[in-house]
């Protein structure tokens, strides 16, 4: 029974993410049409907009009175060191690829997830500008508009499509030099993270210091989609750290991405 009662509380939070992340999408492109504000946050940050702000405050106020025992974690809003002793907690990028949307392209998402134990067990990323919504909860599958989703199937290395910044197929990362794999680039790591869990891509990485809001809600989506995700040492990702930071991201499908984690230097 407590085993069902848990699925049936992370199917529901999926429910709850996906609902949120449309409504984000909604408010986000309101502001998209208008006078973005945009700002540094200083300190490498980034760019905010008037878009990030008013989709996190949205989201804080909607997902915490739905659920008031959750704590919160989202790149906009001031940290909470609270979060620490909560079991569950939101995990919130209000807009994963600020820049890819100041500059109107249509890659950026909505990336919500709900982490229990340092383990995600629901998530949704939502691309408003190509209305797309991809959904997962522990133990229940991903999805794609409700649709199951997989990954690519790809046994090799060699020929990979694999998504990831220029910095990461530098020679000197990889034993070896850079495998003959193809690079390709999204600006949003949330959406990396989603091609690969549904096979458009055969992997992403990054293998920097990466915020969990990025990556919360995609990890789960790839691992439920049937895929590999881990540090780039091949570690168990876990998130809700003290420092909310992973030592980077490889995920795709099982072959790829131990091959890619085997060569990494």
């Amino acid at each position: 029974m407590q085993a069902a009662e848990a699925a049936a509380t992370a199917e529901g939070d999926r429910d709850l993410l996906c609902e949120a992340a449309m409504e984000a999408g909604r408010i986000a492109r309101f502001h998209a049409t208008r006078d973005l504000r945009v700002r540094d946050k200083g300190d490498g940050q980034g760019p905010v907009t008037a878009a990030d702000l008013a989709v996190d405050a949205m989201l804080r106020e909607t997902l915490t009175a739905a659920r008031p025992d959750y704590a919160w974690l989202s790149e906009e809003s001031p940290d909470d060191p609270a979060r620490l002793n909560a079991r569950r907690v939101f995990v919130v990028d209000p807009i994963d690829g600020t820049r890819a949307f100041i500059a109107g392209e249509p890659t950026w998402a909505h990336s919500l997830a709900v982490v229990e134990d340092g383990v995600p067990v629901a998530a949704a990323i939502y691309l408003p500008m190509k209305d797309r919504l991809y959904a997962a909860a522990l133990g229940a599958g991903a999805t794609r508009e409700g649709w199951p989703i997989a990954p690519s199937g790809r046994t090799v290395l060699d020929g990979a499509e694999v998504l990831g910044a220029r910095p990461a197929f530098r020679d000197e990362v990889w034993r070896g030099g850079t495998p003959p794999i193809a690079r390709r680039w999204v600006s949003s790591l949330a959406f990396r993270l989603a091609l690969a869990a549904e096979g458009r891509f055969d992997a992403m990485l990054t293998l920097r210091e990466t915020w969990e809001w990025d990556i919360a809600a995609g990890a789960l989506i790839v691992t439920e989609a049937g895929g590999a995700a881990t540090t780039r040492s091949g570690a168990t990702l876990r998130f809700n750290n003290p420092l909310p930071q992973v030592p980077g991201v490889v995920a795709g499908t099982h072959a790829v991405q131990k091959a890619l984690l085997t060569r990494l230097a």
